[in-house]
């Protein structure tokens, strides 16, 4: 990742966009993940902040199993039922699976975040940005959805990726607006 390209996730991160010198509040939503089965050790944590070319996202993870999992936004904010009255993958377009940060939303719906990787220790961290793709204006809004994590890695396969049971789950929150 370029350093410039580093500054600003990490400034959108802190909910704070610079745009021609002149600082502005961006619209930020947290993700709280729990474990879906009864006594997991999975939690973790996602922000999402608003940028110009879409959402940026970082996702900590930790009590999860080493080894990579897939994860991805699924249509409803509801993790009961070990996560799955979320549904399915947040996919409004019914585009064929992929991981849109590379893909773009033509070739892969907002839901397909890819793998995110757990070390020994159980932890985990994955920043990526996903073009198109915004909190709450448009098309492709993700917040009242549910981050979920799997068990198995994403293959990539159609039509989402056999990354097998969900092992945690957490709604999208709005927490900071626009001017708030």
């Amino acid at each position: 990742m370029a350093m410039s390209r580093r500054i600003v996730l990490a400034a959108a991160l802190c909910g704070m966009v610079v745009a021609s010198g002149v600082e502005a509040r961006a619209e930020t939503g947290r993700v709280e993940i729990q474990g879906t089965g009864e006594g997991s050790t999975v939690s973790g944590s996602a922000v999402l902040t608003e940028d110009a070319d879409g959402l940026l996202v970082s996702i900590q993870v930790i009590g999860a199993p080493a080894g990579k999992h897939a994860i991805h936004i699924h249509q409803y904010g509801r993790c009961a039922d070990a996560g799955n009255t979320a549904g399915g993958h947040f996919n409004p377009d019914g585009v064929s699976h992929g991981f849109v940060p590379s893909d773009g939303l033509a070739k892969a719906h907002p839901g397909d975040l890819g793998n995110i990787e757990i070390g020994p220790d159980g932890r985990g961290t994955l920043n990526l940005a996903l073009p198109g793709v915004s909190l709450s204006g448009g098309q492709y809004a993700v917040a009242g959805r549910a981050v979920v994590l799997h068990e198995k890695a994403d293959d990539f396969g159609q039509p989402t990726g056999n990354a097998g049971i969900r092992i945690g789950c957490g709604p999208i929150l709005i927490t900071k607006v626009p001017g708030g």
